[in-house]
C-alpha cells in the first residue's frame, strides 16, 4: 500500500493510505538509521509505502520528495528536523506584540523556504491589539516584504472578512503554518478547520511569550484539495547546509545584483570593493533590515529568535 503521512508523534505515524483508510503505523530501525542527518527521516507530508501489520501499518520506504523544509535541530548538533514535506507554500503568522516576532526570524524562515523553492505568505496578526502608530510600522514592513514578491496581511482571527481573505491563498494547496508559540497557529486552524480542535492557550504574562499548545506537527483536511500543516512553535530557526557564499541567492532582491559585483560569486558583500549589493543598499533599493538579516546569517551572529 502506498500512504501519506498526517501526523508524527517521533515513533508512530498516523497515514491515510491510498484506500481511504487510517492507519497507525511505525518504521523498521533499519529505516530510522538511513538518514543519519534528519532527526525524523519520515516526516508530515511523506508518501510512504506500507506493509500490514495486523490493524497496524509498517512504513518500509518513503517516496521521493518534491520538496521539504527543515530548520537546524535543537537537540542534535549537526542534524536537521524536517518539520513536513510535499508542500505548496509555507504561511509564516508572526505578531509585533504578545509575543514580538523579530524580523531576523522572519528572514531566516524566508531564507528557508526560498531554498528549497517553496513559496511564502507572511501574515501579521492580532491588528486589534496594534495601536495606530505601530499598524503604520507593520505596513512599512509589509511593504518591504511585498517588493520582493510575497504575499503579506494584516489580519485578526476575530474578524471572519480576514479568514475569508486568507482562505483564497490557501485553497487547493497543502499550505504548511509556522510560528512562535503564542502568534495564533492553532486559532487560525481552528478558524479555518473547526473539527481540529486544537487548544489554545493565552501568552505568558510574565514572560509575554507564547505556550506551547501543539506538540506534533499534523495534516488537516479544510476540503478535498486544500490541506493545512500544522507545526509546534518555533523558538529559533537555525539555517542548515548553507555555505556563505549562496545566502544572498536566497533573497530575491539580492540574486540578479550580486552578478554585478566587482568579485562575482566569491564576494560575501561585507567589505569587498565594487560591491552591488552594498552599492544598492545606499541607494535605497535594499532593506537596511533585510541586509542586517543577512549579515547575521552570513557572519553567523545569533539573530535566530
Amino acid at each position: 500500500m502506498i500512504g501519506r503521512v498526517l501526523k508524527s508523534t517521533g515513533s508512530w505515524y498516523q497515514v491515510l493510505t491510498d484506500q481511504g483508510v487510517m492507519l497507525e503505523c511505525r518504521t523498521r530501525g533499519k529505516l530510522r538509521l538511513e538518514e543519519s542527518k534528519e532527526t525524523n527521516p519520515v516526516a508530515v507530508g511523506d508518501l510512504v509505502l506500507l506493509e500490514p501489520d495486523g490493524e497496524k501499518g509498517i512504513i518500509t520506504e518513503v517516496q521521493p520528495r518534491k520538496n521539504h523544509i527543515v530548520r537546524q535541530s535543537t537537540r542534535k548538533t549537526g542534524h536537521s528536523h524536517v518539520l513536513a514535506s510535499n508542500i505548496d507554500q509555507a504561511l509564516l503568522l508572526v505578531t509585533l506584540i504578545q509575543p514580538r516576532t523579530s524580523l531576523g526570524f522572519v528572514d531566516r524562515f524566508l531564507v528557508t523556504c526560498e531554498a528549497f523553492g517553496i513559496p511564502q505568505i507572511l501574515v501579521f496578526n492580532k491588528r486589534d491589539l496594534l495601536d495606530q502608530e505601530a499598524i503604520d510600522w507593520c505596513y512599512d514592513v509589509m511593504a518591504v516584504y511585498q517588493k520582493i514578491g510575497i504575499s503579506t496581511f494584516l489580519i485578526s482571527l476575530t474578524e471572519d472578512e480576514d479568514i475569508k481573505s486568507l482562505e483564497q491563498y490557501l485553497s487547493g494547496k497543502i499550505t504548511l503554518i509556522a510560528g512562535h508559540s503564542g502568534t495564533g497557529k492553532s486559532t487560525l486552524l481552528n478558524r479555518l478547520v473547526p473539527s481540529a480542535h486544537q487548544v489554545t492557550a493565552e501568552v505568558s504574562g510574565s514572560t509575554m511569550k507564547g505556550v506551547h499548545t501543539t506538540t506534533f506537527a499534523e495534516m488537516f483536511a479544510v476540503d478535498d484539495q486544500t490541506m493545512i500543516i500544522d507545526t509546534p512553535g518555533v523558538k529559533e530557526w537555525g539555517l542548515m547546509d548553507m555555505n556563505k557564499g549562496e545566502i544572498s541567492d536566497y533573497f530575491p532582491e539580492m540574486r540578479e545584483k550580486r552578478l554585478n559585483c566587482k568579485f562575482g560569486s566569491k564576494c560575501l558583500h561585507l567589505e569587498e570593493p565594487k560591491c552591488a549589493i552594498r552599492e544598492s543598499l545606499e541607494h535605497g533599493e535594499i532593506s537596511i533590515s533585510r541586509f542586517e538579516s543577512y549579515l547575521s546569517m552570513v557572519l553567523g551572529g545569533d539573530n535566530r529568535k
